[in-house]
C-alpha cells in the first residue's frame, strides 16, 4: 500500500467521525453502557469479517496481551465518555469540547521520543481552549450550570483518546486486525456494566435502531480499522490536520439537521477550535530553519 493511499484511507474516519454526533442523538435514549455494547459488537463483527478475508488469525495470537488491554481501555473508554457526556449536555457543546482531542494528540506527542514542542502548539492550544470556553460560557445557549457534568465528561472525552491515539504511536507493530479484538472486548466490559448500572432501554423506533446500527458500522466501526491503516502507513501529519475538519462538520451536520440551532457564540467558537489546531499541525511540520526564524523548540524534561 502507498503512502498517498493510506492517507486517503485514513481520512475516511474524519468523515465518518462527523457523524457521531448526528447518530448518537439519534439512539437517544438508549443508555451509554447499552450503546456501547451494540455498536462495539457491530465493530466486532466487521473486524472478524475482515480477519477472516485476510487470514489474520495467526497474526492475532502473536499479539501481546498489554497491546489488547491497552488498546481495549481506550477503545471503551473514549466511547463511554462521549456518549454519556452528549446525554448530559447538549450535542453542539460537548461534541465540539470532545473534539479537542485532535490538538491534544499534537501537544502530547511532545512527549514521544524524538519529538519537540514548538511555540506554534502552545498558541494553538490556547485558541483551541478558548474556543471551548466560548461554548461554555457563551456560545450555543450559554452557560448552564446544570450542564457542568456534561462538559466535564467531554473534556475526559477528548484527554482519553488523545491520550490512547499517543500512546498506540509506540505500539505501530500490531497489525489493524488487533483492533477487532479492541471492539470485542469493549462490548464485553459494557454488556457487563451496563447490567450492574444502568436500565435497559433499546433504541426506539425505526430512528433509534437505524442510528444505533449506524454508528456500529461507520463512526463506531469501520473508523477505527482505517484510523489505524493511515496512521500507521500514511501521512499522520495530513491526517492530523484533516481530523481538526471533523468538529465543524459535526456541528454544521447537527445544524442542518435542526438539532443544534445556529449561532455567532457556536461559529466562533468551531473557528477557534480550527483555528488553532491548524497553528498546532504547521508548527509540527516546521523544519528547523523555521525553528530559528520562529523561535527555539521547547523539548519536555525527559523523566
Amino acid at each position: 500500500m502507498t503512502r498517498a493511499r493510506a492517507t486517503a484511507i485514513g481520512f475516511v474516519a474524519v468523515l465518518l467521525w462527523a457523524l457521531l454526533a448526528l447518530l448518537t442523538v439519534g439512539s437517544s435514549p438508549t443508555p451509554p453502557l447499552l450503546l456501547n455494547t451494540i455498536c462495539f459488537g457491530i465493530g466486532g463483527v466487521i473486524g472478524l469479517i475482515w480477519v477472516q478475508m485476510t487470514g489474520s488469525w495467526a497474526h492475532l495470537r502473536r499479539v501481546p496481551l498489554r497491546v489488547y488491554a491497552f488498546g481495549s481501555i481506550g477503545v471503551f473508554g473514549y466511547h463511554a465518555l462521549y456518549f454519556s457526556a452528549l446525554r448530559a449536555a447538549p450535542a453542539a457543546e460537548a461534541g465540539l469540547i470532545a473534539y479537542l482531542w485532535p490538538l491534544l494528540i499534537v501537544l502530547l506527542s511532545g512527549l514521544l521520543p524524538g519529538e519537540k514542542l514548538r511555540t506554534g502548539h502552545f498558541l494553538g492550544a490556547l485558541l483551541g481552549f478558548a474556543g471551548a470556553a466560548c461554548i461554555i460560557t457563551g456560545g450555543g445557549e450559554g452557560f448552564q450550570a446544570q450542564y457542568l457534568p456534561g462538559y466535564g465528561l467531554a473534556l475526559l472525552c477528548a484527554l482519553f483518546w488523545s491520550s490512547y491515539s499517543v500512546g498506540s504511536r509506540l505500539l505501530g507493530d500490531a497489525p489493524t486486525a488487533s483492533v477487532a479484538v479492541f471492539c470485542l472486548l469493549s462490548a464485553l466490559a459494557s454488556l457487563g456494566l451496563h447490567l450492574l448500572l444502568e436500565e435497559t432501554v433499546w433504541p426506539v423506533g425505526a430512528l433509534g435502531w437505524t442510528s444505533t446500527v449506524l454508528l456500529g458500522l461507520g463512526p463506531v466501526g469501520l473508523a477505527f480499522y482505517v484510523w489505524d491503516i493511515g496512521v500507521k502507513q500514511g501521512d499522520i501529519q495530513m491526517l492530523g490536520t484533516s481530523s481538526y475538519a471533523a468538529p465543524l462538520l459535526s456541528t454544521l451536520i447537527l445544524v442542518i439537521a435542526g438539532i443544534a440551532a445556529p449561532s455567532w457564540g457556536l461559529a466562533l467558537a468551531a473557528l477557534l477550535i480550527t483555528a488553532g489546531a491548524v497553528l498546532a499541525a504547521r508548527a509540527s511540520s516546521a523544519t528547523p530553519a523555521q525553528d530559528v526564524a520562529e523561535g527555539p523548540a521547547i523539548t519536555p524534561p525527559t523523566p
